[in-house]
């Protein structure tokens, strides 16, 4: 796995990446489903590499250098809506899968690793997420069209470092 030195650890559709078979990259999703499963995008899959949840990442602590984190977002839509088949839904604990997501984004990176997190605010604040982890982002950036989706970078700090 020396090659795949990159993780995605919640792939989904690989919407964001301009290549999707990108070769460094391990994806990972909790989920596989072949193109049609849902009407509204009969082209539209999740195929990661290997079938996996990001709350429990079957590598060896700082196994890798980068790692992209899109959560599901949302709590309140049905399970049969597209952005739900989309982006899959959060559990009503929440609060417990995104903490202990990212606590396990972070140590499967490398020290001095980087966390390249996105998430949506459609139904839950950036500052309710951010609560949830044990360090802040170096820097982030809003985008979407109503200012919603927050894209945020962490770095691995080794134990007994800080940033100047």
């Amino acid at each position: 796995m020396k090659d795949k030195f990159i993780l995605d650890a919640c792939c989904g559709g690989r919407c964001f990446w301009f290549d999707k078979k990108q070769k460094n990259t391990l994806f990972i999703d909790v989920r596989k489903e072949k193109k049609g499963f849902a009407k509204e995008r009969p082209n539209f899959e999740i195929n990661p590499d290997r079938v996996m949840d990001f709350t429990n990442l079957k590598f060896k602590d700082g196994s890798f250098k980068l790692v992209v984190w899109d959560p599901p977002h949302i709590i309140r839509l049905g399970n049969k809506s597209w952005m739900s088949q989309r982006y899959g839904m959060l559990g009503k604990n929440w609060e417990i899968m995104l903490k202990k997501g990212f606590e396990e984004c972070f140590r499967v990176l490398e020290d001095h690793g980087i966390l390249i997190f996105k998430w949506s605010e459609a139904e839950i604040s950036i500052k309710r997420v951010l609560d949830l982890f044990h360090t802040k982002p170096l820097f982030g950036h809003t985008t979407g069209r109503a200012g919603k989706t927050k894209w945020m970078c962490f770095m691995k700090i080794p134990r007994g470092r800080k940033i100047k």
